[in-house]
């Protein structure tokens, strides 16, 4: 199939959403100069902490990792910035105008879409619950007729799969849905999640102009879903366009920490993104729409040549199908604002690293892509970010390490004050305590900003932090988040290590089916799971104390992190203390406080299947109770 159409507007006039070739260019050179004078500057005061007693390969290898480092976080920095200035002055990041309203009504719709739920070994009460709930809404819009849904079910379990079309089933008859409610089961499963929409695409995707796909874990209220039809109307040059799903319906201490952070930070974040993204933006793998014409030309997947884990089938698709769909000429977006898109996260934090440890995986097979002809630019920054995100933890921790042996040495190894020469004057040690505490501010700097503004935009709009709770509320709901996150950061940065490190070493990992019920960890499973990084940090604390004790206290906030292991895992999914926390108005988030109806309607559905009394409403605006938890996973 050809590429998208070369004019700059639709058959109905409508301008494209892009700005003109030379304003992305400038944009770009913009934020690219400012990440490179920040890493510049950075790195220049590092060589002047180090150079002093003698650049040797150990400072040298501090110098390189802290470049690193210090480039993925001024990149978060800057794209935060471009976010809240954008946020700050109410301007789309497109184009930079003022923002409008989306279309949300069936009005003008003119094409036939596709929605398409992909599951494999899903808890069927929440699957069919979330899809009940999406289908009530889109009926309410009055443009049900224009849709048809799929669950493509690649269940290999029999008694599973049977619940499955059981409940399909019963809601189809609910909803009189006929042929447009379908169900399919593969019996040969290649290619997993892709594959599985390959199929879909092969057998129906001549029938549709587009698709939306949701994880088993997704739910789209009807004006979403609309207003993503309208947006890949008004745009023939768009490919993929992506919804920013909010994190809901968590339960446990960690599961409501993820949900408060990225409702707090994450509009501000998508802004920044999609300012210098542009059209060249990522897909999520679900909650966004299509267009399966160029999808089905140009989006099949390479297999990768070698064994796993970095061979073989790539796991993490959607990165590679934007890239691949942009590559074709056509417009992959990411939406800074679309309300009514939602999705559930892992509720304690070892079910998080697991899917974590599937898409470093498949992340780390994308800079095998990195030389595929035809890519464009930022498609390849894309893949590359990706992967860094993943490989940032082994870079954060070899610079910890690193550093931790250049104070060792330095204690240990008398320093020579003559040297072989001759010389009237001793060489008396050098340390550059005022850079060390500039370079020290600036880099806090760099990782707090971006919370203090997103905090800043929220009190500042009063609906929003009335959605929070209130200012008091908000305000000790981001110190809270703040201090947990610096507790979980070194754990995380073990975690993501070990797993970046095992998949160098050739240890693959499989198609692990998530976790999303908010299950509790036992002190067992805490204690079989954060034993290790509770010992490294006690004999890196304790060898730090006795020969560096000056460094000691530098390091507290990492070894801290990580003697305190087991206590964390534990505590953080215990769904009780999230109920606590919720009573004591501890991270709410706007989707508690003013509910939208579509998840209203998930947990009426969700009552009915399971046979439970309906929930009562709750006296604050008629928000249902939504402390239960999902008993729903899914794959990304």
């Amino acid at each position: 199939m050809s590429g998208p159409p070369a004019n700059s507007t639709d058959r109905a006039g409508r301008a494209a959403p892009l700005p003109g070739a030379l304003a992305c260019a400038l944009r770009r050179a913009l934020l690219t100069l400012l990440v490179v004078l920040t890493v510049a500057a950075g790195v220049q005061m590092m060589f002047h902490i180090l150079v002093p007693n003698g650049l040797k390969p150990l400072e040298v290898g501090i110098l390189g990792l802290f470049m690193l480092t210090f480039g993925w976080i001024s990149i978060a920095f800057w794209t935060a910035v471009a976010g809240f200035a954008l946020r700050l002055l109410g301007l789309e990041p497109l184009r930079m105008r003022r923002r409008r309203p989306r279309r949300c009504t069936g009005a003008g719709l003119r094409t036939r879409t596709a929605l398409v739920m992909p599951i494999c070994q899903e808890e069927p009460l929440r699957v069919f619950a979330g899809l009940e709930a999406v289908l009530r809404s889109l009926r309410e819009t009055g443009a049900g007729a224009h849709f048809d849904t799929f669950i493509l079910s690649d269940t290999a379990h029999e008694a599973l799969a049977q619940r499955e079309q059981a409940l399909w089933q019963a809601l189809r008859q609910r909803l009189d849905a006929g042929e447009g409610l379908r169900y399919r089961r593969r019996t040969e499963r290649q290619g997993r999640k892709a594959g599985n929409i390959a199929d879909f695409c092969r057998r129906w995707g001549a029938d549709y102009e587009h698709m939306i796909v949701l994880d088993a874990d997704s739910v789209m209220s009807g004006a979403a879903i609309l207003a993503l039809v309208h947006a890949m109307q008004d745009d023939p040059r768009a490919g993929i366009i992506q919804s920013p799903p909010q994190t809901v319906r968590q339960v446990t201490p960690f599961g409501r920490f993820i949900q408060f952070a990225g409702q707090l930070y994450g509009p501000m974040l998508t802004t920044g993104q999609s300012f210098w993204q542009l059209g060249e933006a990522n897909y999520l793998g679900h909650n966004a729409i299509i267009r399966l014409a160029p999808f089905m030309a140009h989006c099949d997947l390479p297999v990768l040549p070698g064994r796993p884990p970095l061979g073989g089938e790539i796991l993490s698709h959607d990165f590679v199908e934007a890239a691949l769909m942009r590559r074709a000429g056509w417009h992959v977006y990411l939406l800074d604002e679309l309300p009514g898109s939602y999705e559930e996260a892992p509720g304690n934090i070892i079910d998080y690293a697991a899917r974590d440890r599937r898409w470093a995986q498949g992340n780390l097979q994308h800079l095998r892509l990195l030389r595929l002809p035809g890519l464009h630019a930022l498609s390849r920054l894309n893949l590359a970010l990706g992967a860094l995100s993943y490989v940032a933890a082994p870079i954060w921790l070899g610079l910890l390490v690193l550093g931790s042996a250049d104070a060792l040495v330095r204690s240990l190894v008398p320093h020579r004050f003559f040297g072989a020469a001759p010389q009237l004057f001793p060489e008396w040690p050098i340390i550059e305590t005022g850079t060390i505490v500039s370079l020290l501010g600036i880099t806090i700097l760099l990782l707090g900003t971006p919370k203090l503004a997103g905090l800043a935009l929220a009190l500042r709009d009063p609906q929003r932090r009335a959605g929070f709770g209130g200012a008091r509320r908000l305000l000790a709901s981001t110190a809270a988040e703040i201090g947990f996150s610096m507790l979980l950061a070194p754990l995380m940065m073990l975690l993501h290590a070990y797993f970046v490190l095992s998949i160098a070493a050739g240890r693959a990992v499989g198609w692990g089916v998530q976790r999303r019920d908010g299950s509790s960890l036992g002190w067992g499973a805490a204690l079989r799971h954060g034993a290790v990084p509770t010992l490294i940090g006690l004999l890196w604390g304790a060898l730090s104390y006795r020969f560096t004790p000056t460094f000691f206290w530098w390091l507290m906030p990492v070894t801290v992190g990580l003697v305190l292991s087991v206590p964390v895992l534990r505590l953080s999914s215990l769904a009780g203390l999230g109920r606590r926390l919720r009573a004591a108005g501890l991270w709410l988030a706007p989707t508690e406080t003013r509910t939208d109806s579509v998840l209203c309607q998930l947990e009426a559905c969700a009552d009915a299947l399971a046979g439970r009394p309906a929930a009562a409403p709750r006296r604050t605006g008629g928000t249902p109770d939504m402390t239960r938890g999902s008993d729903g996973m899914a794959t990304r």
